[in-house]
């Protein structure tokens, strides 16, 4: 985590340097004449605003102060610092500092309680995020949060609805955070576990995924070991990202036990082998310790009989150890030529890899009526950005 740290958590003047590089250094930060959209604070640890304070001729306390307010209060406008001296607050808003929070365009409830939003950015495209609640059988609670780290996907996998909606481009630091402030406020719960298995490829934006693990765990305070990073596969990264040593879990999008049936459903396996994706998640586990899931969703009639249950339990036995197994039962999307499997062949094919001595689980399908497969809700409302005539409230729930 100390490298995570050295990367995400820059002095504030080499941040300021990278957000602001055309600002003459010689101007004091409370006299510059013109915004620049880029100065956020969201995603700023509390050392870095301590110092910012300090840039404006604040006592250093003040930056901690912003910190609550930021990440406890999730205060969304600098007007709203109301602990803060009004002259420092002009003097931030003069300076071209924003919160960098965006507004909650939709918001659909299913009746498990699972909740999606799309969040509004400032360039007018959307995203999703879902907030999925579970209560187990002795009254414990848990939140999680379902992030996306692009807008968009640009490795179009068959059966997803996001890459049918198209790219545009990767999320910055704080608009990765602010979807789980976001869930925060819907639900008036904290947070409990983050999954960057929402829009995107997360090890496509991994500088910005980087950052917001950083601040989720630092200053949201939600545990590494609570978190999951997911990749289809990218060439080279799954080995960069182990060299972090991160606590939290990988989730790797298998979807098939051999490289012809993989690379029919997702379309970049064409450039990332199996053999070579299974020799860098073996490579992780040595590096890290941390066991790899394997997602693997069942299409019905694709990748979902016994025969492929027991191929994926030959792959991963060459693997050697280190290894979990989530099904994951199709999520219907409209225009799909994929379908659900029907219950009997999922405990058919988790049988099959059992008697292999297989670890694995099903995943509990959630927010069906919520248009909750990654990708959906968006679809339904953009595939360019919105006109500002078209930016709608957004209705309230009954949470």
């Amino acid at each position: 985590m100390a490298t995570v740290q050295h990367v995400c958590s820059l002095p504030l003047a080499r941040a300021l340097r990278s957000r602001t590089a055309s600002l003459a250094p010689s101007i004091p930060p409370a006299r510059l004449p013109q915004a620049d959209s880029s100065r956020v604070l969201l995603g700023l640890s509390e050392p870095e605003l301590r110092q910012l304070a300090l840039d404006f001729g604040q006592q250093s306390y003040r930056g901690k102060q912003l910190h609550g307010l930021l990440y406890k209060t999730k205060a969304k406008e600098i007007q709203d610092f109301s602990h803060l001296p009004q002259a420092f607050r002009n003097d931030l808003r003069e300076a071209g500092w924003s919160v960098g929070r965006s507004p909650v365009h939709r918001a659909v409830s299913a009746a498990d309680g699972t909740v999606k939003i799309l969040i509004k950015l400032e360039d007018n495209r959307l995203i999703e995020t879902v907030g999925i609640p579970v209560e187990d059988d002795k009254g414990s609670f848990r939140l999680t949060a379902c992030i996306s780290s692009q807008v968009g996907c640009p490795l179009r996998c068959s059966f997803c609805a996001t890459g049918k909606g198209g790219y545009s481009r990767n999320l910055k630091q704080h608009e990765i955070v602010e979807q789980v402030l976001a869930i925060e406020e819907l639900f008036r719960h904290r947070v409990t576990n983050v999954v960057f298995m929402g829009m995107g490829e997360p090890l496509l934006n991994l500088k910005s995924v980087l950052e917001a693990h950083r601040c989720l765990n630092k200053d949201v305070q939600i545990g590494q070991r609570m978190m999951t990073i997911s990749t289809v596969g990218v060439p080279n990264t799954i080995k960069l990202l182990a060299s972090y040593k991160l606590q939290s879990t990988l989730a790797v999008s298998l979807h098939a036990p051999n490289q012809e049936l993989r690379q029919t459903i997702v379309p970049s396996a064409k450039s990332y082998p199996l053999d070579a994706l299974m020799d860098d998640c073996k490579d992780y586990f040595i590096q890290t310790r941390r066991r790899v899931t394997f997602e693997y969703t069942l299409l019905a009639g694709i990748n979902d009989r016994i025969e492929h249950a027991v191929e994926l339990a030959e792959l991963l036995h060459s693997c050697g150890r280190g290894y979990h197994v989530n099904l994951i039962p199709f999520n219907p999307i409209q225009g799909s030529e994929y379908r659900r499997p029907y219950k009997k062949a999922v405990l058919a094919f988790a049988a099959a890899l059992e008697s292999k001595k297989i670890t694995i689980s099903v995943r509990q399908t959630r927010g069906l009526d919520a248009s909750a497969a990654c990708g959906q809700l968006r679809n339904n409302f953009q595939k360019s950005p919105l006109l500002e005539s078209a930016a709608a409230e957004p209705q309230p729930l009954p949470i």
